[in-house]
């Protein structure tokens, strides 16, 4: 057991949460009559945040007044169908239950907002993953490491006895500016190309693989 805690990334990671990031994004898109974003575009916008995904979603010359008003139709609609098309990956829920009967303490640190984290955490986790922090006011998102030490505290376990899973940039950065080490799952927002060329080295192509590296 060379590790006594693993922390999750969510979106990409354990949830396939795309297809409702589209649809809330486009909803807040129509309300505002501004041109829609396919899967594929809110797939590379995705990562940094919800608002971060809406900021690269608007037109380029919205205005300030208008980008508020259309993120807030985002976050009303994405909180009532966040879990329309979501589902976890195929392999997560054993790798979970695998890891909880091994003793692995879990958490889920996610650049969502709270509210989703939440509702997914409800649905799918609670029996299995011990603590779940989203987006809140008082902490910097990722890649900024203080939501995975406010995980850490909450299972009170030292970086160096941890290790964190993710699928993204963004997930690596925060890793190393934890000081953990990162595993790169490839069925996620990311592909093998991308996440070689920016530097990650430890990569599963299954859930079932994580079991071997921690």
């Amino acid at each position: 057991m060379k590790y006594k805690a693993i922390i999750f990334d969510l979106d990409g990671t354990l949830t396939d949460t795309l297809y409702d990031l589209k649809e809330s994004t486009n909803y807040a898109l129509r309300q505002m009559g501004w041109p829609e974003r396919s899967l594929d575009e809110v797939r590379q916008f995705v990562g940094n945040g919800v608002r971060r995904l809406m900021e690269r979603a608007v037109p380029r010359d919205a205005e300030e007044m208008e980008f508020v008003e259309c993120f807030q139709h985002f976050q009303e609609h994405y909180v009532e169908h966040c879990q329309d098309h979501t589902g976890i990956y195929p392999g997560i829920d054993e790798l979970l239950h695998e890891l909880k009967a091994r003793g692995y303490k879990m958490a889920i640190v996610s650049n969502k907002m709270q509210a989703g984290v939440d509702e997914l955490y409800q649905t799918f986790f609670s029996e299995t993953i011990d603590f779940a922090i989203g987006e809140t006011a008082e902490l910097r998102r990722k890649p900024f490491p203080d939501m995975v030490y406010a995980a850490l505290d909450n299972l009170g376990v030292k970086p160096e006895e941890a290790v964190y899973v993710g699928d993204s940039e963004v997930d690596m950065a925060t890793a190393r500016n934890a000081g953990l080490p990162c595993i790169s799952v490839l069925w996620g927002f990311r592909d093998q190309d991308y996440l070689r060329e920016i530097g990650a080295f430890r990569m599963v192509e299954t859930p079932q693989e994580i079991l071997d590296l921690v």
